[in-house]
């Protein structure tokens, strides 16, 4: 069976379905490797890019189903959409940053310098780049006055170098496949367009000139989802977003998303996170991550 029909599942972060609250994430291979017998199965992200830095250690690697292979240190560009599984040797060390592409449009938006470079999968070489990792990492740890704008500096800052190693690893030639169709950007670009407006699919599908059947396709072999559920992760996407960094009330956010009834918005965002929203806002309060809303 070819890979395009297997089932590749669509992760939000190394399996787990929460929302990704913070500006990014940054960890230890070991944090999460050595939990999962330093295996991580073939998966896929549809939001979020990732970048790794095997300092030591052997890794099997496999981008799109093609073995990768490199020497320590080790640097692995993943971006979003790209199906990628990983076998570690037990006691591998390295970081994995973890960013929200769509947060970071200065490096992945359609004018960033850097978007060419970032947005193909490879494999190179890391050397000095363990200091940035190692600084973005304890920024990230921090809190205070400025953490975010500091670790936005830092990523951006880290990022750059990443982008300017893109010509030391083996250059696969660029492929017409799903995720390279300006289509499914325009398709969540009309989705976060349109969130309150009620579209449906066939109104997605009018506006990109193809058939409900074509986009429906086209959303699975991109994503891993259907276009309904690619409809829906990004409105929840959305909803986490705006109870994150905003002080709409959880009724206000349900409106601007397009729902009439504020208990269906309730009953499809806890069936998407596993919390309540006002949960989900406390939650993101007592770790010092939310704009801290003074009404709920």
């Amino acid at each position: 069976m070819s890979q395009a029909l297997q089932p590749i599942p669509s992760w939000q972060l190394y399996g787990e379905q929460s929302p990704f609250p913070d500006l990014l994430h940054i960890e230890a291979i070991v944090d999460r490797a050595a939990g999962l017998d330093w295996r991580i199965a073939p998966h896929r992200h549809v939001h979020l890019h990732q970048i790794f830095l095997i300092l030591s250690g052997d890794v099997r690697l496999s981008i799109d189903g093609k073995p990768q292979h490199g020497t320590t240190p080790l640097l692995m560009n993943l971006p979003r959409g790209h199906v990628h599984g990983f076998a570690f040797s037990a006691g591998t060390e390295g970081h994995v940053l973890t960013l929200p592409a769509d947060d970071f449009p200065e490096l992945f938006g359609p004018h960033s310098e850097t978007r060419a470079a970032l947005g193909r999968a490879y494999v190179a070489g890391g050397a000095g780049l363990a200091p940035l990792f190692q600084d973005l990492a304890r920024l990230h740890r921090a809190q205070g006055p400025l953490r975010r704008l500091r670790l936005r500096a830092a990523a951006v800052n880290l990022c750059c170098a990443v982008a300017e190693c893109a010509g030391q690893g083996p250059a696969e030639p660029a492929t017409a496949d799903a995720r390279g169709d300006g289509r499914i950007a325009r398709f969540e670009a009309l989705i976060r367009a349109h969130l309150a407006d009620g579209w449906q699919l066939s109104d997605y599908a009018a506006a990109l000139r193809m058939s409900e059947r074509h986009l429906r396709r086209l959303s699975l072999m991109a994503t891993g989802l259907s276009a309904h559920s690619f409809i829906e992760t990004t409105r929840m996407r959305e909803a986490c977003r705006l109870l994150a960094y905003t002080r709409m009330r959880v009724q206000e956010v349900g409106f601007a998303l397009g729902y009439d009834d504020p208990s269906y918005f309730a009953r499809s965002f806890r069936r998407a996170t596993g919390l309540s929203a006002s949960d989900y806002r406390h939650r993101l309060e007592d770790d010092g991550i939310s704009a801290r809303p003074n009404r709920i």
